[in-house]
């Protein structure tokens, strides 16, 4: 196999990951935390571009690697319109949908950015997205929401979930495509995805109002109670929207979207910050009830990952609930660099083909 420098662009709320990796072999990673006061001074995400872009220059300049070395450049996928599985090409209407905010602002848009713009410096000149965040493979059943002015669709951690399914796969010695999971991602937001021969049938979008309730998102709410306030008089449609998402779950419990800190509180006796905890973990165990039924019964195994996953109360708690469904195993933390580059390796060594955004 050929020797191929790949470099990996991970951006999240307050941090931007980044990896270079030869062939699947990490050589340097690097989690770059921002600072939030220069973060909030950006009246929008799109704005951070700059920013984030000069950062991850000046950690490559730290180590001395050249972005003339990298072969290819592999960048988690943002909002974009609801696409297959798959790696895609970074191309205009992708940066025009991203940069306006077509779909919707988060941070995940600044990835392919990011990697348009360095990508004129390597020696391929090329950038790619893999399984963006709207990865889209839900039957057509599933996305009904019961009235014809809504729908429902995907937002979730398609690039984690994906490569975490593949991984547990492979240790059982089987294809992705010839087993049934559930996946639960526990981060700031919480994704919990049927995956049906390789295929993501079912899925709550974890970042709009659905789903349980996480670090800083407050999942589905009481229909009725959501009418009720949002005509209250109270708050404007921004102060709304944010107790969905920034500003829900244990932000707005407890001001802060810090599970750990959080978990400390309950470990000294705070019974409110138990019951959330344990409320997240019953909603999630629910959730994941829900998709066994999607399955129609057949799962093969649930599979809990996401950064809270490294926390043994949470897991068990969960255990507890739903491992009469399948065997349940916990991959914690992400693995979404490690699947960039997985991805980089097999588009350069020709196994894999790249499809057009359009």
């Amino acid at each position: 196999m050929d020797n191929f420098y790949i470099l990996t662009i991970n951006p999240g709320s307050t941090s931007t990951k980044i990896g270079i990796f030869n062939n699947e072999n990490p050589v340097f990673t690097k989690k770059i935390v921002h600072d939030t006061e220069i973060l909030n001074s950006f009246s929008s995400i799109t704005e951070q571009y700059e920013y984030r872009k000069n950062a991850i220059v000046e950690e490559l300049d730290a180590i001395n690697f050249s972005l003339s070395a990298i072969d290819i450049i592999m960048a988690r996928g943002g909002l974009l319109k609801p696409i297959p599985s798959g790696v895609y090409e970074v191309n205009d209407r992708m940066i025009a949908d991203l940069s306006t905010n077509t779909m919707g602002e988060h941070a995940s848009n600044l990835g392919a950015l990011i990697a348009t713009k360095l990508a004129g410096q390597t020696s391929s000149g090329r950038a790619y997205i893999v399984d963006p965040v709207v990865v889209d493979e839900m039957q057509d059943v599933a996305k009904v929401a019961g009235h014809p002015a809504f729908k429902r669709t995907p937002i979730f951690h398609a690039l984690n979930q994906k490569a975490i399914a593949r991984k547990y796969a492979a240790s059982i010695g089987k294809a992705y495509e010839d087993i049934n999971l559930i996946i639960a991602h526990l981060g700031g937001g919480v994704s919990i995805g049927a995956h049906r021969r390789g295929k993501i049938i079912d899925v709550n979008n974890a970042l709009y109002g659905d789903g349980p309730l996480s670090p800083e998102r407050s999942g589905s709410l009481p229909a009725k109670q959501v009418v009720d306030i949002c005509f209250s008089g109270r708050y404007g449609k921004n102060e709304i929207e944010k107790m969905l998402v920034g500003k829900g779950g244990f932000m707005a419990y407890f001001g802060t979207n810090d599970y750990s800190e959080v978990k400390k509180r309950a470990e000294t006796g705070d019974e409110q910050c138990l019951l959330i905890i344990n409320a997240m973990a019953y909603q999630i165990a629910k959730y994941a009830g829900s998709m066994a039924a999607a399955l129609k019964g057949d799962v093969d195994a649930i599979l809990i990952t996401g950064g809270i996953a490294n926390d043994q109360y949470i897991c068990n708690y969960i255990r507890e609930m739903v491992e009469f469904i399948a065997p349940m195993s916990i991959y914690p933390g992400e693995d979404e660099l490690a699947a960039l580059a997985h991805n980089g390796l097999m588009l350069l060594s020709g196994i894999l083909k790249a499809n057009r955004y359009e």
